[in-house]
């Protein structure tokens, strides 16, 4: 998918963005019986919109879709992200689609033979999802980062360290961005879980290992990020930046994955080295943002950043002035071993701000129908906000109207 010679200027679009944003949400929780959602989403004075028209591929415009209403099953469901085994998706979850009661699917390598392949089991996913209540696309995503790590074979070659070495480093990570857009819209996905803006601090650690920073200088990770950011977007692909407030002071031996993770950065360090990245990826329009598992006690002693409501409220919407989507990374991770199941964790993650919840082991789909379960006992029972839901549900539906 290219972007079309006569659309509008990435200041316009973030502009109707914005604006569809708050008139889906708006919708969506008056249809709901909910607060209005508008109050944290604005537009600039003089803008040249409608507030009922969004932006069509050819630069004109199309009615903005009305809200549909969900049971609260449909409303925890669309906040939870699927994995799957195998290299077909299985029929039950085929049918929690068109239930509804599914935001999205991640793809493995695991799921992936060939690029006809995988895109033959999207357009299977997708028509499931135009037979749901809310009739959008599924937000469908993998980890296409560059270098090592990479789902589908092509786009980018070059990891991200690589990229910050290139004379014209800033060209070669737009080229990296166009490329992984590229090659995800081609066989119809729509995020791309990239780039990652770790600052990482010495040789050989955490993030360095893999190649997986541009440096360790916070305004080359920030100028690189927001160009690889940048110009995927302008494919259709959303971006996510990651991993929030930042794990490049992170060694080799601490990885969220395996175990729990304590990151002992002062706040001045973390806001101006960790966070500068972030803020300038905001800046740039990024789609998603996803949280780290780390505890970083500068922010919060007690809890890990995506469990963290005074890291996902306090530091990034309320500081940084994030109005996205928030992704938490894979809600397995042993770094939550101490948090209980994965649905206490679900639980604790959206009461904390994530608006997704990432089921990523691939496995039959038990770990995705046990998150939404209990989200959806959650929601009933008032021990996670239906307003809050409402309005993460809003940002989410909107998302995959306009990825």
């Amino acid at each position: 998918m290219s972007e079309h010679p006569h659309a509008p200027s990435p200041r316009r679009r973030a502009l109707l963005r914005l604006l569809f944003l708050a008139t889906f949400a708006s919708a969506w929780l008056a249809a709901c019986g909910g607060a209005s959602a508008t109050s944290r989403v604005s537009v600039g004075a003089g803008a040249d919109v409608s507030p009922t028209t969004t932006t069509a591929g050819d630069g004109g415009a199309s009615p903005s879709p009305s809200p549909p209403k969900l049971s609260v099953t449909q409303l925890a469901g669309a906040r939870v992200i699927y994995s799957y085994a195998g290299l077909q998706a299985p029929a039950s979850l085929l049918a929690q689609i068109r239930a509804g009661e599914v935001g999205g699917v991640i793809f493995f390598g695991s799921n992936i033979s060939s690029l006809s392949q995988i895109h033959g089991v999207i357009a299977k996913l997708q028509t499931a999802a135009k037979a749901s209540p809310a009739r959008l696309p599924l937000l469908l995503m993998t980890d296409q980062e560059g270098g090592e790590v990479r789902r589908l074979p092509g786009a980018p070659a070059l990891s991200e360290k690589q990229i910050g070495e290139q004379r014209d480093a800033t060209a070669a990570a737009a080229q990296a961005g166009t490329g992984a857009g590229h090659l995800l819209a081609s066989v119809g996905m729509n995020v791309n879980l990239a780039p990652v803006l770790d600052v990482y601090r010495t040789a050989g650690d955490f993030d360095d290992q893999f190649q997986r920073s541009y440096s360790s200088d916070p305004a080359t990770v920030a100028r690189l990020g927001s160009s690889f950011v940048e110009a995927q977007q302008r494919t259709g692909v959303a971006a996510t930046v990651k991993h929030f407030p930042g794990l490049g002071a992170a060694t080799a031996s601490q990885n969220t994955d395996v175990r729990p993770v304590t990151l002992n950065v002062p706040l001045s360090q973390l806001r101006s080295i960790d966070e500068l990245p972030f803020r300038s990826a905001i800046a740039a329009g990024t789609k998603l943002v996803m949280t780290s598992w780390a505890v970083y006690p500068a922010l919060d002693r007690a809890r890990p950043a995506g469990l963290s409501s005074k890291v996902i409220e306090g530091e990034l919407r309320g500081r940084l002035g994030f109005d996205g989507v928030t992704i938490t990374d894979s809600i397995d991770a042993g770094a939550l071993s101490g948090y209980g199941s994965l649905g206490n964790r679900a639980v604790l993650a959206a009461n904390a701000g994530a608006d997704l919840i990432l089921c990523s082991q691939p496995g039959s789909g038990v770990q995705g129908i046990s998150v939404v379960q209990a989200l959806a006992h959650a929601i009933s029972t008032g021990t996670v906000s239906r307003s809050a839901t409402q309005a993460s549900v809003a940002r989410i539906l909107a998302l995959r109207a306009d990825p």
